[in-house]
């Protein structure tokens, strides 16, 4: 069947007087389609003269009858009469015909001529289109027409101002058809207009009709949409946001961006009164439109009112469109009796070609595995060709290292953006005044705290500015922030925060614990570095930097007796020991053994006779010892102060500790290197250094409070000596650079550690050595810690004056960890040269906690 559509429109395109071309196959016509335009046309589409040949022809009948193939381009063809030449105006064919009816018969006679033995095969009738004639013949018809002769004729055609050759061709074709049947030469082929020939009736051609004039509007003329240039279907849109939800834009001042990429504000929207007076006033507000695109006020014009009636009432939109205006019959309405061809359709025509689906096949799979490149791919791959070769200097960065890069990249870290300050002219709010100055250069020894690493300057022009002293040092440290830059990318587990944070009981159910600021001790001239509380809880003694001692009265908050000591008193501890009255005070070399005379008077004196006559001992200490510290008698001005015994050591003191029994006490000088702990004995006065060995600079010492053992802290780590088998049992690891205090609890399985790097580290001795937990909760150094000898009670104490106190519940169960919640910051003390609070230590038998600060006052919070 298709072979036979072919060779009729071959002949039809011969017939129509059409330039001959040579008829190429289908595949090649794809071939060229996909070289040249690489578009998606049909076949058909490709065949479009021959097609339109044959609905032009009007003598023969057409393959497709049935409309099968025909497209909107044979439409446009016949239609073409009736549009405007190129000066505006409708072309007299009248003339054009006339002028040129006798030039048109010479040249047909001409071609009868030459081509005589051709005319007899073209005149056929329409049963000759399905006859057993070979393509190759009909090809040859179309072959035998030269292009030379045809472009010479319509050389002299636009020289003499003829008809085109190619219509004088068709028409000479129409007559010979004519000739050939013996009949008079119709009217239609007479000079005449050609509204006349096509008429306003249908002229019947055996099944195919002529195509009438197509039908005029009423009103103005219809103007092509496309005349001026601008093939575009869409209104000029000022948004350029596109097809979204305005009311993403709900939240800002503009509703999009226009084609100058800037914000399109907002129009502004008045409230009830002012959309009630525009009510009244504006005759146009029942037209006006909000654009949502852009927000702005639209008035509708009368146009636009009456397409939304025509619109809602359901009638056609365009007002030109006549909806009843007589049908146009496009084909014929008569049956024929006997079909063009009676051949029944094969099953192949029903079904797709499984070779084409192969080949395709084929072309997705080579396409898939980088065989075949499409034309893009391989512009690209030459541009890249011609793009100078770089070489990788380590051979790790191919192969599966390459992959992995790839695959789990990880970003440089990026640059902080420059600031205000910054600018060589900025604001004056950013300028450091002589105080900040100060400060700054205060910190030289240390950089990391100050708040800028440079000092903003101002400068009157650009050209002023001198040369950045610290451009080397900072692209140093961003080439190590590259150079130390993760090069892995971990998997994270995805977990809810809410799984992260500890379930910990609610603070009231942890009452009591202090919550508020009750009493504060005024008195010291400088700085209180330490306080002590006696066993009973009645008083308290505190050590300053005025080189006093100074006993208080709890719960009056009086000051009781000053112990003046010449020197800085740096620690101070009260003998646990409830039956004598004494209290340690290291102050500068000196260890101060006094007497308060506070509480029952016949403790006091027995505590004078008990400290008044040396014990005689058999026993020579070494001249080690007597060369580090040396127990002395007291003159009598201090003994009236209550001074009993002085302790003279080597080095500076810088903290005293008693054991739990009250018999020995230890002192710590940090620069006597191995000599730097000292434990006294005070039943028998003597002394005895435990360490043959420095093991690193001693920070502070504590005994254990059940078992003899004695925790020494270094900087960075704590070892626990037995004092009963002289060895070391056990060392912990911080994983801090500088231990500043330690606490043990009373039952002496956990300890707790401050630190200068503001970390508080909790110490379960039973299960690691390593902390249990560490806590953060300070803003600055920590310089106290301090367990409750009752209560499940810690509080630490730093330079970010704060008290923070902490419920540390430790259970009897080895198998239940301790319970640590922080409970209240109390944030009373001032800041003075950056310190802040130094001692914080817990009343003996109540809630309560006691605080010395830099501000020279001792506050205490129940």
């Amino acid at each position: 069947m298709v072979a036979n559509k072919e060779r009729a429109i071959k002949r039809k395109a011969s017939e129509g007087g059409a330039k001959p071309e040579p008829i190429t196959s289908k595949q090649e016509l794809l071939d060229e389609s996909n070289d040249e335009d690489n578009s998606n046309e049909s076949d058909y589409e490709s065949d479009k003269e021959n097609l339109l040949g044959s609905i032009e022809n009007e003598g023969e009948d057409s393959s497709d009858s049935d409309g099968e193939y025909a497209t909107d381009d044979d439409e446009d063809d016949v239609l073409s009469f009736e549009s405007l030449n190129s000066d505006g105006e409708e072309e007299d064919e009248e003339e054009d015909a006339g002028a040129t009816l006798e030039e048109v018969e010479n040249e047909a006679e001409k071609d009868d001529e030459e081509e005589d033995g051709e005319d007899d095969e073209e005149a056929d009738s329409a049963d000759d289109v399905n006859s057993d004639s070979s393509p190759e013949e009909d090809e040859g018809d179309l072959e035998d027409s030269s292009d030379e002769e045809l472009e010479e004729e319509e050389e002299e055609a636009k020289e003499n101002g003829k008809e085109k050759p190619a219509k004088a061709f068709q028409r000479k074709q129409r007559e010979e058809q004519f000739e050939s049947d013996d009949e008079p030469l119709p009217d239609d082929l007479k000079l005449g207009r050609i509204e006349d020939v096509l008429g306003t009736g249908e002229k019947k051609t055996r099944g195919l009709g002529v195509f009438p004039p197509v039908p005029k509007r009423k009103g103005k003329a219809v103007q092509d949409e496309y005349a001026a240039g601008d093939t575009s279907d869409e209104e000029d849109i000022r948004n350029t946001v596109g097809n979204i939800p305005m009311h993403w834009y709900d939240e800002y001042k503009h509703v999009g961006y226009d084609w100058d990429a800037k914000k399109i504000i907002k129009a502004k929207k008045g409230d009830a009164i002012d959309d009630f007076l525009q009510r009244m006033e504006d005759p146009n507000f029942w037209r006006t439109v909000t654009d949502p695109q852009t927000g702005q006020k639209v008035v509708l014009s009368d146009e636009d009112i009456g397409l939304i009636k025509r619109i809602m009432s359901g009638r056609n939109p365009d007002a030109e469109y006549d909806d009843y205006e007589p049908f146009i019959e496009w084909f014929t309405s008569e049956v024929e009796k006997m079909p063009i061809r009676n051949i029944p359709e094969s099953k192949r025509s029903f079904l797709p070609s499984k070779a084409e689906k192969h080949k395709i096949g084929r072309y997705v799979h080579a396409l898939k595995m980088g065989w075949m490149k499409t034309m893009a791919e391989k512009r690209r791959l030459e541009a890249i060709r011609r793009q100078p070769k770089f070489y990788m200097l380590w051979t790790t960065d191919h192969g599966k290292e390459e992959m992995r890069r790839i695959h789990d990249h990880v970003a440089a870290p990026k640059r902080m953006l420059p600031g205000h300050a910054e600018s060589y002219n900025p604001p004056p709010e950013y300028l450091f005044d002589e105080k900040e100055l100060e400060e700054w250069n205060k910190l030289a020894n240390q950089p990391w705290k100050r708040k800028r690493a440079y000092v903003p300057q101002k400068y009157n022009s650009l050209r002023e500015v001198p040369g950045y002293t610290r451009y080397v040092k900072e692209r140093f440290l961003r080439c190590l922030d590259l150079y130390l830059a993760p090069r892995m990318r971990r998997s994270r587990v995805a977990v809810g925060a809410e799984y992260l944070i500890p379930k910990l009981p609610s603070p009231r159910d942890l009452q009591p614990f202090p919550t508020l600021q009750n009493l504060i001790y005024t008195g010291h001239t400088s700085l209180i570095r330490c306080i002590s509380v006696e066993p009973k809880g009645e008083y308290i003694v505190t050590g300053s930097d005025d080189m006093t001692v100074k006993i208080w009265e709890i719960s009056t908050a009086r000051c009781i007796r000053t112990i003046p000591t010449g020197d800085i008193v740096r620690s101070v501890a009260w003998c646990p020991n409830s039956k004598i009255s004494l209290v340690a005070a290291a102050s500068g070399k000196r260890v101060l053994l006094i007497n308060p005379k506070v509480g029952d008077y016949m403790l006091v004196k027995k505590t004078d006779d008990l400290l008044t006559e040396a014990p005689r001992s058999d026993t020579v200490d070494s001249e080690r010892i007597r060369s580090a510290v040396q127990w002395g008698e007291v003159t009598e001005e201090e003994k009236k102060l209550g001074v009993r015994i002085v302790i003279t050591h080597f080095r500076e003191v810088r903290q005293v500790t008693w054991h739990g029994r009250g018999d020995y006490f230890a002192t710590v000088m940090p620069d006597g290197a191995y000599r730097s702990v000292m434990i006294h004995q005070l039943s028998k006065r003597r002394s005895q250094v435990p360490f043959s060995k420095s093991k690193g600079l001693i920070q502070c010492v504590l005994f254990h409070p059940i078992k003899p053992c004695l925790f020494v802290a270094t900087q960075r780590h704590i070892r626990v000596y037995d004092l009963v088998k002289q060895l070391m049992m056990k060392k912990l690891y911080p994983g801090c650079k500088w231990i500043s205090s330690m606490a043990i609890h009373p039952k002496g399985d956990n300890l707790l550690i401050g630190t200068y790097e503001k970390r508080l580290m909790w110490f379960d001795l039973d299960l690691s050595t390593k902390p249990y937990q560490q806590l953060r909760i300070h803003n600055a150094a920590i310089r106290s810690v301090a367990f409750h000898p009752r209560y499940p009670l810690f509080a630490s104490a730093g330079d970010d004056r704060s008290v923070i106190v902490s419920h540390g519940m430790v259970y009897n169960d080895l198998l239940q960890n301790p319970l640590i919640v922080p409970l209240r910051r109390l944030k009373n003390h001032a800041v003075v040269n950056d310190f802040s609070v130094f001692d914080v230590v817990f009343h003996p038998t109540q809630p309560w906690v006691f605080s010395t600060g830099a501000d020279n006052t001792v506050r205490l919070y129940t």
